[in-house]
Order: structure tokens, then C-alpha cells, then sequence
């Protein structure tokens, strides 16, 4: 029979917690998953801009008061989730940290810098271990929805090159995408979020330019190599904006080192954490789940014996974003309990 703890030591192993963004698509659905997989919060703390303060939201039975992130006191967070822009984690992060608190961070900022671990939790949770500066990067969710697929085919058979299409819903964008797609659906109406009308439209263009490409693309392909820890994958990526408003897909074509049939790789899928094969992998499936749905899985028609063709769908704010920073989260609360 398993010893029963007094309360004073179930008490030290909860973990004090932080939400910056916490009125935004992915913060709310943190704060959503933190609850519905019951991780141990001992104090919720949930902060937002200047617009936001004051407002209330229900955390179990208690009643959280949205606070202002640009001057708050950390001290006493252990953990810390930023979902609030690349500018507000440039800015904040190192305030938090400097507090004492771990923080997983959704943004872009720290992503490249090779001191801080870009972590998709059932692909290489052992680069945990080294994160000096107190912080760890979400991936961008369509790296993310697609990692945990192209892990155990990489290690089977060698992964060497992708090519990418991927079709991501307007949430993606936030707020203000589903707001501009549900506008669109009713009246004409011009794009502000979008370079073109994203209502009954596709958009081969996603993110701000980067020469002839975009960041959402160079993202995906820097991402893809730090998480695999494959430096020198080629990857090819165009990245399109579809009019739904949850959940992105890609369409992947993979060569690799050596053959792998399409039996094999649904055979290795079947068991891959995080993940659900699918006859018909589509975003509305997808949506509410936690698993990156996958299917359509055939053998290359480029590469042959040593390629696939495959497709993934996720929903990009649940798996693609926020349930991976808790996920994250659930390995630190052990370390530190």
C-alpha cells in the first residue's frame, strides 16, 4: 500500500505559477489545460497588458485578477508561461527569471539562442537538462504539430530532406485573424491581418517577408533542425493561410537515408507518443485534441522506397502550442519537488 503523504508535504510539491498573455487564444488555453490535467498549483498568477487589468477569471474556486506584466514582482513564481509576443518576452523574460522562476516561453525570441533548449516534449525532453539561462522555447506551432510524426520515422530510417506545405488556420494570427476571417464571411471587408481576403480564399504567404521567403517559413526550418538535432536537413517550406479558424495541417514529402515502406512507418506511429493515425487526418478532427493527427501516408513518388508522403493535423493553439508548454512544465514540477 502506497504511504499516504501529510498535507504539509503535498503542499511542498505544488508549484507556484505565472501566465503572461493571459488573456490571449494560447494563455487562456494554458490555464484551461493546467486544470484539466490537474497539475499541482500551489498559486496562479496571471498578468496581461494594461487593457486587461482588473478583469477576473474563474481558476477552480478561486477568483484570479488579471495583473499588468510591465511592472509586476515575480519573486515566489517557480514557473513562468509567456505567450505575449516576441517584444513582451524580450523584454520581460529576463525580469522573471531574474525573480527565480523557470520560464517556457511561446514566442519567437529565444528560439535561436543556443543556450536556451527548443523543447517538444515527447521528441527530445533530455535537452532539458541544459537551459543556464532559466528558460525554454516553445516550438511554432506547426514545427510542433509535425515533430512528434517525424521523430520515430527519423530514427528508423534516417531523415535527409522535407518538403513542406503547410495550411494554417487563422487563429494562428490570434485574435484578430479570427476576428478578420469571421468579419469576411459576412461582408466585404478590407485584410489588415492577411495581405489578401482570407474569406473563401487561400493565401501562399504566411508571415512577414524574408527575401523570397517568409519568417513563418524559416521558423519551421530552422525549428525542424534544432529539435531533430540534424544541423545540415534540408528543408523546403511554403506556408499557406487557410480560411478555418482553428487548426493547421501540413503536407509533408520525406526522403530518408535508408527505405522505410508505408506499413513500417504507420506500425512505428501506432505506438508514437502524441500521436493518432488517421484514414482522413483533417483540422476539424483534429481541434480540442491532443494528438497530431496522421494519415494519407504513401510511398514517394520523388524519392521512392526511401521516401513518404504523408499528412498531419493538429489543433495549433491545444497541441501546437499550449499543451506542449505544459507538458514542459510537468518535467520541471518534478525536478523540482
Amino acid at each position: 500500500m502506497a504511504e499516504i503523504q501529510p498535507d504539509s508535504i503535498l503542499e511542498e510539491l505544488k508549484v507556484n505559477v505565472g501566465v503572461i498573455g493571459a488573456t490571449g487564444l494560447v494563455g487562456s488555453t494554458m490555464i484551461s489545460l493546467l486544470e484539466e490535467r490537474r497539475f499541482p498549483v500551489g498559486m496562479l498568477r496571471a498578468f496581461a497588458s494594461e487593457n486587461s487589468v482588473g478583469i477576473h477569471i474563474d481558476w477552480q474556486d478561486e477568483d484570479v485578477v488579471i495583473e499588468r506584466a510591465d511592472n509586476a514582482d515575480y519573486s515566489g513564481l517557480d514557473i513562468v508561461f509567456f505567450s505575449a509576443g516576441q517584444t513582451v518576452s524580450k523584454n520581460l523574460v529576463p525580469v522573471v527569471t531574474d525573480a527565480g522562476a523557470v520560464v517556457i516561453d511561446n514566442s519567437s525570441e529565444w528560439r535561436k539562442d543556443p543556450n536556451v533548449p527548443l523543447v517538444v516534449s515527447e521528441v527530445n525532453p533530455g535537452d532539458l537538462s541544459y537551459r543556464p539561462l532559466g528558460i525554454i522555447a516553445n516550438p511554432n506551432c506547426t514545427t510542433m504539430i509535425a515533430m512528434p510524426v517525424l521523430k520515430p520515422l527519423h530514427v528508423e530510417a534516417g531523415l535527409e530532406a522535407l518538403t513542406v506545405t503547410t495550411f494554417q488556420a487563422v487563429s494562428g494570427a490570434g485574435s484578430k485573424g479570427i476576428y478578420e476571417l469571421a468579419e469576411q464571411t459576412k461582408e466585404q471587408t478590407l485584410p489588415i491581418v492577411f495581405p489578401e481576403q482570407i474569406a473563401y480564399n487561400v493565401i501562399p504567404q504566411r508571415g512577414n517577408k524574408i527575401g523570397r521567403d517568409t519568417d513563418e517559413e524559416m521558423k519551421l526550418i530552422f525549428e525542424t533542425r534544432k529539435i531533430l538535432h540534424l544541423g545540415e536537413l534540408t528543408v523546403s517550406v511554403t506556408c499557406v493561410s487557410v480560411p478555418i479558424f482553428t487548426g493547421h495541417s501540413l503536407s509533408i514529402e520525406a526522403k530518408f537515408r535508408d527505405e522505410i515502406s508505408p506499413a513500417r512507418a504507420e506500425e512505428l506511429l501506432t505506438v508514437a507518443e502524441g500521436v493518432e493515425l488517421s484514414d482522413i487526418p483533417t483540422p476539424k478532427k483534429a481541434v480540442g485534441g491532443n494528438k497530431s493527427l496522421v494519415g494519407r501516408i504513401r510511398q514517394s513518388n520523388v524519392y521512392g522506397k526511401r521516401g513518404l508522403s504523408l499528412f498531419i493535423a493538429g489543433d495549433n493553439l491545444r497541441k501546437g502550442a499550449a499543451l506542449n508548454a505544459v507538458q514542459i512544465a510537468e518535467i520541471i514540477q518534478k525536478e523540482i519537488s
